[in-house]
């Protein structure tokens, strides 16, 4: 892999809890208003630069695109976002604190290397996506790149682990942090240090220069548009006798395969297809062992193992052997499974993208949101799946298939706004 370092455009120490922000993606227009109120300083006003609009402003409208260059400008202007004298790596920790569910009761962390990941890798195979994507979602953020030339949100890599790198990191973070805080509202903890060294930054270069592939964890649409705009870049500007054009590399965060947390990503449907709730349990025992596990919630245990919430009973499903196939990425997943025993078979629901009957529940909401959606009369039933592995992505990416839509959820998320960078 080819990478760079860069000259990180950051907020100064004392400011980066007023101008960091969730990822524009993982929340609406009206979120991201409520949560920037009374802060002048928030990411939001360039990342959801309709908020500075009257509600219900479409966020395409070409003002909003122009608001976000305005308010880029007045950030630097103003001292909120300073740019690196020189070029630098970065290591960004991610904690889940110990009182977090997800931690397993002790503090969990996974440390990325932040650097300028080259456009052509992307282009060529060797950045490996498991996602489809949407030209509207791609078009939206390659416009929002091309108006304020820059990456102003990073994407999430995984890369096959190094111990050489893991000793790199080690020894960057014994020193102090550059940012040290627990962000609201999720309440994970994000740190952050500056590879100053040159040899270290060199090295660190050389070793990604031996890793064969990396894999888009999230932000499948940042990583097309990043592609995108900086391949047009190159054919507009191709005839610049520039040695290395900085927008021939985007901005992402690569973490160790083996360290980051993939969790559950779950479904509830509004109705049974006109079946009463016996039989649509007698239709399951087709292809699943059927286990009523009474009312206090239960978790799938292990691949191929479901739990179903019906009629304000938990379930166990567990797929019968012959319904699946552990030799093929595809058909190994239980997404799969559940898409072609479940949600189609039985409850006609056909196409995941666009049927209207069925929705997606994070597992960072946890079980306990399923029933409550299912009590409260908006859905009939729920579905809670094991998580995918990492090592399934790996697989998947690897044979150049895609996952199933709404397969996988990564937390924590990337806190945008530690730094950004600009494309020249």
């Amino acid at each position: 892999m080819k990478i760079k370092p860069f000259k990180g455009i950051r907020p100064p120490k004392e400011l980066v809890t007023k101008v960091s922000s969730r990822p524009y993606d993982v929340l609406n227009s009206e979120e991201a208003r409520a949560e920037a109120e009374g802060n002048e300083m928030s990411l939001y006003h360039i990342i959801k630069p309709e908020i500075n609009f009257e509600p219900g402003t479409d966020e395409h409208d070409p003002r909003v695109y122009q608001e976000a260059l305005s308010q880029y400008k007045r950030f630097r202007v103003k001292g909120w976002l300073e740019q690196d004298p020189e070029e630098k790596y970065y290591v960004y920790a991610q904690t889940i604190l110990a009182s977090n569910p997800l931690s397993g009761g002790k503090d969990k962390t996974q440390y990325g290397l932040v650097v300028g990941a080259w456009v052509d890798d992307y282009l060529e195979g060797r950045i490996k996506k498991h996602e489809l994507t949407r030209k509207d979602k791609e078009e939206d953020r390659m416009k929002h790149v091309r108006t304020l030339n820059a990456n102003m949100e990073p994407v999430f890599f995984a890369y096959p682990h190094r111990d050489d790198l893991d000793a790199i990191v080690a020894e960057v973070v014994k020193g102090a942090p550059e940012y040290d805080f627990v962000a609201a509202p999720e309440g994970f903890r994000h740190t952050f240090w500056v590879i100053d060294d040159k040899k270290t930054i060199a090295r660190i270069t050389e070793i990604f220069a031996e890793i064969p592939a990396m894999y888009i964890a999230d932000g499948h649409h940042r990583s097309a548009a990043a592609a995108g705009v900086g391949q047009e870049l190159k054919i507009k500007n191709e005839k610049l006798k520039i040695k290395v054009p900085e927008y021939e590399y985007f901005l992402a965060v690569c973490f160790p395969e083996n360290q980051l947390n993939i969790i559950d990503y779950n479904r509830v449907v509004r109705d049974l297809n006109g079946l009463s709730e016996e039989a649509f349990l007698e239709a399951l025992k087709a292809d699943f062992d059927v286990e009523e596990k009474g009312s206090d919630i239960y978790k799938p245990q292990r691949l191929h193992n479901f739990s179903l919430y019906l009629g304000g009973k938990w379930y166990s499903l567990t797929a019968k052997e012959g319904r699946y196939n552990d030799a093929d990425p595809i058909g190994v997943l239980d997404v799969t499974i559940s898409s072609n025993l479940i949600l189609d078979k039985i409850l006609g629901i056909k196409d995941l993208r666009t049927d209207k009957r069925i929705d997606f529940v994070g597992g960072i909401r946890g079980l306990g949101e399923l029933q409550r959606r299912v009590d409260n009369g908006e859905m009939k039933v729920a579905l809670a799946l094991y998580p995918v592995t990492m090592q399934q992505i790996i697989d998947i990416a690897d044979s150049g298939n895609i996952m199933p839509p709404k397969t996988t959820w990564f937390e924590p998320k990337l806190r945008s706004g530690l730094v950004i960078h600009e494309l020249a």
